[in-house]
């Protein structure tokens, strides 16, 4: 069934139903749009949520940063944020393949149907036309008949009256004649007008007509089906972010079951540490006996042996209770034997190297803690020094190793960047053309600068974390502290053992021969390159080499051969393949 046949007198019913079609095509656009500015909305709200909560730039070195919890937290925002962009997806899918493509394809679907209504109308309008002439030629028909019956009626008339004469006769017989062939005209034309309108009534009705229903019926039909896969879509986009959007809330669950809260209480003990003992019983003090006051050898504000006689330190604060910054605690590695302070290269170093017993006693002294007076004087902050005496012991070792740590990767950095404008000077040398070597002047002679600074702070803070870790031993040594006494400004006797040697025993390296670097990837040698220059090696077209250290922006890669010859060769010399 077909609207041409079943629906060929309701042209306005099918006019009608078409624009409600179109109509609905462009209010599902709509919505989909408003949906996808919904999820829009809920995507940046979202990332907006999840930077707010998340950790700054500067922050993520925090101590709060170890805890298994907080480390969670932030796995749980950066997982929040990818679900935020799969909501994103969404909207940006739904956009493109639902708002756009139906929007073009209802254009298109409003031109074609425009086009058939322009047919069915040209069509009408054709039918009129010829009707209009029907009904002209039929009226003109009917007025001549009338005419030429009126001027038969005249002549027969006029031929019974005595009193005409024959030439009155003979003019009104031929009036009559000549009216009744234009009424026979008028009917002639009539008929055939009537056929035409009929003919082109039955072509409209039976033809024209049908088709042009037909096609509309098509056309709605298509926008029914075009219209059936945008509501399929709605649902479809979304699901297929459904397995991405799922594994973004099984991160979630996974953070949280990553919460270790055993381990977040061990790591809340190797933060704040401080390394110091109990104190110990406060004696009783006797003033009824005329003699001076004394105190317990466990008591905290007397300590027992050399600490005795340095000083008692009453400015410092009880470290139990005391504000500290907040530092990252490091591991520490074997350390090595203590160099000896040059003035040239820095700040000066600690007294270490001439009084190593001294200096390190001081030290103890320095970490002793008055005796107890009341929980309201601890809280006052220390005052920070360079040395990091501010700080317990545990605190102190962590914040120094961390120092050490921090110095040699600056110094690492300034060492590399006086390598390669060593080897641009060379470059520019020995090829004018390419640059001035004096230009490089004023940054190798700031590099080198840089680098004497921050090995005098190197050695600085060696000796100093030497002499810390000296003490950590003496206090951890009861053997060595108790049961010797010394008096003032005095040294240990002959019996003391050689803090030095013990120090150094503790912490001796192991001087072995540096393993080779293992290689990184293999050359090829496009062309021979001699190899003259200090720190180059010669190579020939074709040999195949192990590159040991990838070019860093100068221009050169180190390699090794396969006897152990290594040196640095131009990177534009060469084809290298890196190791995965």
């Amino acid at each position: 069934m077909d609207w041409g046949t079943e629906l060929w007198d309701q042209y306005d019913i099918i006019e009608k139903h078409t624009q409600s079609g179109l109509e609905l095509v462009e209010k599902y656009v709509k919505f989909v749009k408003e949906r996808t500015e919904i999820e829009q909305n809920y995507a940046k709200q979202l990332r907006n949520l999840s930077k707010k909560y998340n950790l700054k730039r500067n922050s993520k070195d925090e101590p709060e940063c170890r805890f298994s919890s907080y480390q969670s937290f932030l796995d749980m925002l950066n997982e929040m944020n990818d679900y935020a962009g799969q909501r994103e997806l969404i909207a940006e899918n739904m956009m493109m393949n639902i708002c756009i493509d139906l929007t073009k394809y209802l254009q298109e679907l409003k031109q074609e149907r425009k086009t058939y209504l322009m047919e069915a109308k040209k069509a009408q309008q054709s039918l009129e036309s010829t009707y209009k002439q029907l009904d002209s030629s039929k009226k003109r028909f009917e007025r001549e008949w009338k005419e030429a019956e009126r001027a038969a009626q005249y002549a027969e008339k006029t031929d019974q009256d005595i009193n005409a004469t024959k030439a009155d006769v003979e003019k009104a017989k031929q009036q009559a004649h000549m009216r009744a062939h234009v009424a026979e005209e008028c009917k002639n034309d009539y008929a055939a007008q009537l056929q035409k309108f009929n003919k082109e009534q039955s072509q409209f009705y039976f033809n024209d007509m049908p088709l042009i229903f037909n096609k509309l019926q098509d056309l709605d039909e298509r926008r029914i089906k075009k219209l059936k896969q945008g509501y399929i879509l709605f649902s479809d986009t979304e699901k297929h972010v459904m397995p991405i959007i799922g594994k973004c809330l099984e991160g979630i669950t996974k953070a949280g079951t990553n919460v270790n809260e055993r381990n977040d209480s061990m790591v809340v003990i190797e933060q704040n540490k401080s390394g110091f003992e109990r104190p110990g019983d406060v004696e009783f003090e006797d003033y009824s006996q005329a003699i001076n006051r004394t105190s317990s050898d466990s008591s905290l504000g007397t300590p027992k042996g050399p600490v005795d006689l340095l000083g008692k330190n009453k400015s410092k604060n009880f470290w139990l209770f005391s504000k500290r910054s907040k530092l990252s605690p490091s591991t520490l590695p074997p350390f090595t034997t203590p160099p000896t302070p040059s003035p040239a290269n820095g700040p000066s170093s600690p007294k270490f190297g001439r009084d190593p017993l001294s200096y390190c006693l001081k030290e103890i002294n320095k970490t002793v803690k008055p005796r107890i007076s009341s929980f309201r004087t601890l809280r006052r902050s220390p005052t920070v020094t360079e040395d990091f005496a501010h700080l317990p012991p545990e605190q102190r070792r962590k914040r120094l190793q961390q120092k050490l740590e921090e110095i040699c990767k600056e110094l690492q950095k300034e060492v590399d960047q006086s390598e390669a404008l060593g080897k641009m000077k060379d470059v520019y040398e020995k090829n004018p053309q390419m640059g001035d070597p004096a230009s490089l002047a004023s940054q190798i002679s700031q590099t080198s600068q840089n680098i004497e600074r921050l090995r005098g702070e190197l050695n600085k803070y060696e000796v100093i974390m030497t002499s810390v870790l000296f003490i950590h031993v003496l206090r951890s040594s009861s053997t060595i502290l108790r049961g010797t006494h010394f008096p003032d400004g005095a040294h240990s006797d002959e019996s003391t053992p050689d803090p030095s040697q013990a120090i150094y025993a503790e912490f001796d390296d192991d001087f072995e021969e540096e393993e080779l670097t293992a290689p990184i990837g293999t050359c090829t040698a496009m062309y021979n390159f001699p190899g003259a220059s200090e720190g180059t090696i010669s190579m020939q077209e074709g040999e195949e080499l192990a590159v040991v250290e990838e070019d860093k922006g100068d221009g050169w890669t180190r390699v090794r051969r396969n006897n152990g010859d290594e040196g640095y060769i131009p990177t534009s010399y060469v084809t290298i393949t890196l190791n995965k």
